[in-house]
């Protein structure tokens, strides 16, 4: 059963999306709102089991139910239609899920704040309340199902909260955004299987912001990847992944140093040079993190080449 409850919850008038990328099975949703911290109650998903979103007079309690339903093999279809039917306030409510098979439902209460509507489509929901006008779900189904073939799940669900908003968006404007994306297979290690998970509370371009920081954590994860690369003697590979996590992120001096370090480690010390010289021109400090390196055993302890390095200029 859902929470007893005597009143709607908040009112998170909104639009959202939930989908399965048919490629690759990772499970995403996304949503922006005229309502701070707008992704810590509408977002819901877990690896292997499926994505929630919801909204409207918001019952938080539909996320983690309806995964918990998906869990026990319930699909979407009678995991929201359970839901639902437990919920006095249902007519008040907007939600959405899908499952690891693809499944989708949604419900769209009789009283959600017009302009209401949802859409589904193959593997997917769209859904919007209180928006400028009934044009604003259809576009981002439109958005997300005719987008580029070559783009991946995060970048087709922006495109469909971006949509929305040229549609008209939020009838109040923007204020958060989210977006949160699982693998589509079950783990017991959950926190590995995050594939993106990012809040804009509060912004007065919520959703360009969310494209910023989406575009930052693939640099950051092109680090990751070279990483792990240079655990397994991969240097080539963690070479070319450095290189291009700097060239995405150009002002965060931090990836080029760690990419000179992994030149250094590789007995490439003089590519590294320079790339340490522009380093220590933008951001003086950083020339006082090799000797602490050094003293974790991250770079050789070697006299002559610290000095190289530290004169680098």
């Amino acid at each position: 059963m859902l929470p007893s409850v005597t009143s709607p919850r908040r009112p998170v008038h909104t639009y959202s999306i939930v989908a399965r990328d048919p490629m690759t099975g990772d499970l995403g949703c996304a949503v922006q709102s005229h309502w701070f911290n707008v992704g810590a109650i509408v977002l819901w998903a877990e690896p292997g089991v499926g994505a929630v979103a919801t909204q409207s007079f918001v019952e938080p309690a539909y996320g983690p139910q309806g995964l918990a339903r998906m869990r026990a093999g319930i699909d979407a279809t009678a995991a929201l239609a359970e839901l639902t039917a437990a919920d006095a306030e249902r007519e008040v409510r907007q939600v959405a899920l899908v499952d690891a098979s693809g499944g989708v439902a949604a419900h769209t209460g009789t009283g959600c704040i017009e302009a209401a509507g949802h859409e589904v489509g193959d593997e997917f929901s769209v859904q919007a309340n209180m928006m400028a006008s009934a044009a604003v779900w259809p576009a981002m189904a439109r958005a997300y199902r005719d987008g580029p073939a070559n783009l991946d799940l995060a970048d087709r669900l922006l495109a469909a909260l971006a949509a929305a908003q040229a549609a008209g968006g939020d009838f109040r404007g923007e204020q958060s955004a989210a977006i949160l994306i699982v693998d589509g297979e079950s783990t017991n290690t959950p926190w590995e299987a995050t594939r993106v998970d990012l809040r804009v509370e509060d912004h007065p371009d919520p959703i360009g912001e969310l494209t910023r920081l989406l575009g930052l954590q693939r640099a950051y994860d092109l680090m990751n990847d070279g990483d792990g690369a240079v655990a397994t003697g991969d240097w080539d590979r963690a070479l070319i992944n450095y290189a291009e996590a700097a060239h995405r992120a150009p002002q965060i001096v931090e990836l080029p140093f760690w990419h000179a370090v992994a030149l250094v480690n590789g007995g490439r010390t003089d590519e590294a040079l320079p790339i340490f010289a522009d380093v220590f021109a933008r951001e003086p400090r950083w020339r006082e993190a090799v000797g602490r390196l050094v003293r974790a055993n991250q770079l050789p302890d070697s006299d002559a080449l610290i000095a190289r390095i530290t004169a680098a200029h």
